[in-house]
């Protein structure tokens, strides 16, 4: 008997998963931590409070589960990837609060580098797959140094470190001994060259960023030292699985190999494509990154991000009051009119990938007169498959790729109505685990893997629910062509 220890640190709270010998989970335990959010909006994180509950929860699950130390064998990470943080070398201590990846306040910085250096956007779009963005740590961590004096101080005198949270986590866990990223969370820093799979001098200077305190950028199943969860372990156990939360849910639907591709639903959705050992940029509205780096060998990936998934569920729920339970969207959708042509176009906060327009609104087109709260509900729902299948067309553009499988995880993959819509209009058929931890259970593999507590047989842990397509292509047609009309006139 014997277990990999997983924490999956997310943005609102941390978890931590115990899997066993089979690659099943056999306990989680859970913590929220607050969302520190003020007058003007910024949202923070407490570093110190996710350091304590980080170590409460991964205690807790190995008593949960009765597991005696012994029985574990190793430690992986996921993590929320954009969230930024700043501490001391020396204490771990942190320097300030965590400044939290939908945070925008440095905007302006992004804005002041652009006109202050003429073809930056386009430099750092070749090199780093990604655009200038107040989104990406590069200018969080310009705007901690600019803006925390104990940030700046600690730059002055060699004392700081920068870096994401999965950095932040094994320097904590190791006692300073390890400070050390993997290449999925390197390479969304926007400091990280993709070609040269280094951190990018020029790019540094360009956002004042000092190279001296940005992490070892280490393989996704390297050695990332050893912890004893601050003394409560008997004995140390290696940290040897680190992932980006959307690269660990690829690799743990076992989407490996060239275009494997998922696509989760949370409140937003994350559309990620493993396009192999090749750095390709988009033309299509899409960022590139690296998947991972294991077993010595980098995989990269294309991904699209949209705004509102599942929170069109909870628009309908919280806001309009169309339903009392997200769990009725899929029976009032089957029993809308299917000849009923209204759109929703879930702009709410501008429209993600692969359009990119920050100042578009939300807007229900294709109305009639019989259209009633059944229509809409369909209407939501069916734009949550509309947003996936444009990044799924925007990467078979990039591509070339059939892309006739898509992995899903997520919470609405329990809508069977969206499901079969997802499939149909994407032409695809859909895979749906049974286990839905998918982001932590990725790194969990890569540990296990490395370790040799695994082989490759864990993959077949998962079992899948499938959705083939069973609309005709004429209906396809004119449904696409619906919403493609809806785009048209909201980008217009």
């Amino acid at each position: 008997m014997g277990y990999i220890l997983g924490i999956d640190q997310s943005t609102q709270g941390t978890k931590a998963v115990l899997v066993d010998g089979s690659g099943r989970i056999a306990g989680r335990k859970d913590l929220p931590h607050d969302q520190i959010i003020n007058e003007k909006g910024w949202v923070s994180h407490d570093p110190e409070q996710i350091w304590e509950n980080a170590k409460a929860v991964l205690r807790s699950v190995i008593e949960h589960v009765g597991a005696s130390h012994a029985e574990i064998k190793a430690l992986a990470i996921t993590n929320q990837r954009e969230t930024t943080l700043a501490w001391s070398k020396k204490t771990g201590k942190p320097l300030a609060h965590a400044i939290v990846w939908q945070c925008s306040r440095a905007s302006d910085l992004c804005d002041q580098i652009a006109k202050e250096h003429a073809g930056c956007e386009d430099m750092i779009y070749e090199r780093t797959g990604i655009k200038l963005s107040p989104y990406f740590p590069a200018s969080k961590m310009a705007w901690l140094i600019q803006n925390e004096p104990a940030v700046a101080e600690a730059a002055k005198a060699g004392d700081l470190a920068l870096g994401t949270i999965d950095a932040y986590l094994v320097y904590r866990l190791t006692g300073g001994k390890a400070f050390r990223t993997d290449y999925s969370n390197a390479s969304r820093t926007q400091l990280f060259n993709l070609q040269t799979l280094a951190w990018d001098e020029e790019i540094c200077s360009l956002f004042g960023v000092p190279v001296e305190a940005l992490p070892d950028v280490t393989d996704s199943d390297g050695d990332y030292g050893e912890t004893d969860l601050d003394g409560y372990l008997a004995a140390p156990i290696p940290i040897r699985g680190v992932l980006g939360d959307s690269h660990g849910a690829l690799f743990g639907h076992n989407c490996r190999l060239s275009g494997g591709i998922k696509a989760t639903y949370g409140t937003g959705s994350s559309i990620m494509l493993n396009i192999g050992d090749a750095f390709v940029l988009s033309s299509h509205g899409l960022t590139t990154s690296l998947g991972w780096k294991v077993g010595g060998k980098v995989a990269y990936v294309l991904e699209g991000n949209i705004n509102y998934s599942a929170a069109v569920i909870s628009w309908l729920k919280n806001d309009v009051q169309l339903i009392e339970s997200p769990a009725e969207t899929s029976r009032l959708s089957l029993e809308a009119n299917p000849e009923d042509t209204t759109v929703l176009v879930p702009a709410f906060s501008g429209l993600g990938a692969p359009w990119w327009k920050n100042d578009a609104r939300a807007m229900l087109y294709g109305m009639s007169r019989t259209t009633g709260k059944k229509e809409i509900v369909k209407a939501a729902c069916e734009s949550i498959a509309y947003q996936i299948n444009a990044v799924v067309q925007a990467m078979r553009d990039d591509t070339h790729l059939a892309i006739e499988t898509l992995s899903v995880d997520g919470g609405a993959t329990g809508n069977e109505f969206l499901m079969q819509f997802q499939s149909d209009i994407a032409g695809a058929r859909i895979r749906i685990p049974d286990m839905q931890e998918l982001s932590v259970l990725g790194p969990v593999y890569a540990a296990g893997l490395a370790t040799g507590f695994y082989d490759e047989d864990v993959f077949k842990a998962l079992s899948y629910t499938e959705y083939q397509p069973k609309m005709s292509a004429e209906e396809r047609n004119r449904k696409l062509d619906s919403w493609n009309e809806a785009i048209g006139k909201l980008l217009n």
